[in-house]
């Protein structure tokens, strides 16, 4: 695709998974255009058919037919892109870190949003932010009679969520320590290499920053918790935002022999409360059960079984199966010890 044919997706500014997408864009130099707006109207308006889950961004791209269709999952929209346009990979060379970006994607996507989610609805304060907020971003010159209108409405219907995530009261001190050992981790992290993955941004910077536009630039109380105990995931979050004028060198990777021993504390924060939520999720829907509970961080955590987070394992899996095996035997040394390993079969 050209500059002059530039690719068409449909998101909003507080969606995680809409700023993960349009900042990879704009680093991998790949023409687009965003509309603001909601998917389904516009969507109609196109003459495309709705995808079966309607998600944030929702991308308008040719199928094997050339024919216009809607797609959403942000994973394999990246790799599609990274098949479709050269240069400024997100993906590393290194097979061994591939897989460690992989994951750590996946960890970004499916864990940290739910610090995302807890923290935007779980308390007044932040649910006030939220329900002002959201209607203006549909349209920001809504007549204040209509903002007192859906304002209760969509805070009504997101709190009421919230167990979706697994979050509630009993729940709430697990999510809360796991994002303050991710940012302590961080913060670590970023006095070694500016990037998760080297000094280059993996697939993994864009999905994490996706989270961290929402937690450190929308919602109140994690914003404090961010500033208060990682200034430099806070300056990270900033910088995520445009990477267009970065020039990145094959040599910015970092090996699974080179990274630093800052990673591993990244990768046992995935083991110690990612990990046991997805094997617990993959053995109720093996026993064909609605939800699962197991522990995790000494804490009872009950939740709705979701068959894509089932999906999500057998991904990380086949990830990690279509390795060499000296290539496994590298993953395997990262992993070690952190939890993770757990979750490979």
């Amino acid at each position: 695709m050209t500059q002059s044919n530039p690719i068409t997706l449909i998101g909003s500014p507080p969606s995680p998974y809409t700023r993960k997408m349009v900042a990879l864009m704009r680093y991998r130099h790949i023409a687009y255009r965003i509309i603001w707006d909601n998917p389904v109207a516009i969507l109609d308006e196109m003459g495309v058919a709705k995808p079966k889950v309607s998600l944030l961004p929702t991308y308008v791209l040719p199928d094997e037919e050339g024919e216009m269709q809607a797609v959403c999952d942000s994973t394999p929209i990246i790799r599609r892109l990274e098949t479709e346009h050269e240069g400024r990979s997100v993906i590393p060379d290194d097979p061994a870190m591939a897989f460690i970006d992989y994951l750590l994607e996946d960890f970004a996507d499916e864990w940290a949003t739910k610090y995302m989610f807890h923290y935007r609805w779980h308390l007044e304060v932040d649910a006030d932010n939220a329900g002002t907020l959201l209607p203006l971003f549909q349209t920001i010159n809504l007549p204040a009679e209509q903002l007192n209108h859906f304002k209760p409405y969509i805070t009504e219907r997101q709190v009421g969520r919230l167990h979706v995530v697994g979050s509630n009261d009993v729940t709430a001190p697990v999510i809360d320590a796991s994002y303050k050992r991710l940012l302590t981790a961080m913060e670590a992290h970023l006095t070694q290499q500016p990037y998760l993955m080297g000094n280059r941004p993996g697939a993994s910077d864009f999905a994490l920053y996706g989270q961290l536009t929402q937690l450190v630039g929308f919602d109140p109380t994690p914003r404090v918790i961010a500033h208060s105990l990682s200034p430099r995931t806070v300056a990270y979050t900033s910088l995520m935002e445009d990477q267009n004028g970065l020039e990145p060198k094959a040599s910015d990777w970092g090996t699974a022999e080179t990274v630093p021993e800052t990673l591993k504390a990244i990768l046992n924060e995935v083991g110690h409360v990612y990990a046991p939520a997805l094997l617990a999720n993959a053995q109720a829907m093996q026993a064909g059960e609605k939800t699962w509970e197991a522990e995790i961080d000494g804490s009872r955590w009950t939740q709705q079984t979701f068959n894509y987070q089932g999906k999500c394992l057998q991904w990380i899996n086949a990830e990690y199966q279509a390795l060499s095996q000296a290539d496994r035997a590298r993953v395997d040394g990262l992993l070690a010890g952190t939890g993770c390993e757990k979750i490979i079969f």
